[in-house]
């Protein structure tokens, strides 16, 4: 059968920056197996399947597949996927909400068109971080990562969860981090554990100035050796910042910047809302632009 699929660079504002996304249009009938050849093919960090929802207010139910495995919630898909519907849906709305069905439940979005083939979406967190179990001793995440001891800093490696679980490696300068070379050696035995691992480097000196944070992210047992731009593990960050910065009572806003090692920019925005000491709610956003169009035998 013939779909039509777009692809998208995420997370930015300009063509051949961000992260690339497949997004495969009118998949109702096709199955895991099939929708997994598909991403395989595409060979992107990850693949969209937009189906018809089971919910008649929602807009769309979406699976979600990297090359190797399906997710239940990723970030830069569901942006992705939010500007694409709105653009089709009429690029002169302005802003509105559209709810997309994931495996990890509704996730309630706003987009905003900004012309036929751009625009800005953001999404609420549909679970709210949670610490889970699993991080590892500093040294042995930086023997995992090729890096030292002595570069890992401000904060002792943790592993968080908001949809999908990330490892989360606090890292002492932008020279460290551009260092990190995944050691297969070691990476799978420290971070998999009984699911493939997903490695997120942060550091508080950025390349450009009104950021907050730069970033990594390697996950080579999902078949991304490292992405551009990471929605999922921004999303759970937030449960990091939540618990080693401590925000005052109200809305907070950070700018994280990814890919640039990659020579793929990225910016994701991180808005976060706190009462009485604790994380009430969160949200991603940021742009994306069409980049291709085109159909597939499926």
């Amino acid at each position: 059968m013939r779909r039509r699929f777009v692809t998208l660079d995420v997370f930015t504002q300009d063509r051949f920056a961000g992260n690339p996304l497949a997004v495969v249009l009118e998949s109702d009938g096709l199955e895991p197996a099939g929708m997994q050849k598909i991403a395989r093919e595409f060979n992107l960090a990850e693949t969209v399947f937009v189906m018809q929802p089971a919910d008649q207010r929602h807009r769309a139910m979406l699976r979600i597949f990297t090359p190797k495995a399906e997710l239940p919630f990723a970030g830069h898909p569901t942006i992705g996927t939010a500007v694409l519907l709105g653009c089709m849906s009429g690029y002169n709305l302005g802003a509105h909400d559209l709810v997309l069905e994931e495996t990890v439940g509704p996730v309630h979005c706003k987009v905003e068109a900004q012309g036929k083939e751009r625009g800005h979406a953001s999404f609420v967190l549909p679970r709210l971080p949670e610490r889970v179990s699993g991080a590892p001793a500093i040294e042995e995440a930086a023997a995992a990562l090729g890096l030292k001891a002595t570069d890992i800093g401000f904060g002792l490696p943790s592993a968080w969860s908001a949809g999908v679980a990330v490892h989360f490696v606090p890292v002492m300068s932008l020279a460290a981090i551009r260092r990190a070379r995944p050691d297969a050696a070691h990476f799978s035995k420290v971070f998999g554990g009984d699911a493939p691992g997903i490695v997120y480097l942060y550091c508080g000196e950025t390349v450009e100035s009104g950021h907050h944070f730069h970033a990594r992210m390697f996950a080579p047992a999902l078949g991304v050796p490292e992405d551009p731009a990471t929605g999922a593990a921004a999303a759970a960050f937030a449960g990091v910042i939540a618990e080693t910065m401590r925000p005052a009572d109200g809305e907070h806003r950070f700018v994280i910047e990814q890919g640039y090692e990659m020579e793929r920019p990225s910016q994701i925005e991180l808005g976060m809302v706190v009462e009485a000491g604790t994380l009430t709610r969160a949200t991603i956003g940021g742009g994306a632009i069409i980049v291709s169009d085109g159909h597939i035998e499926a």
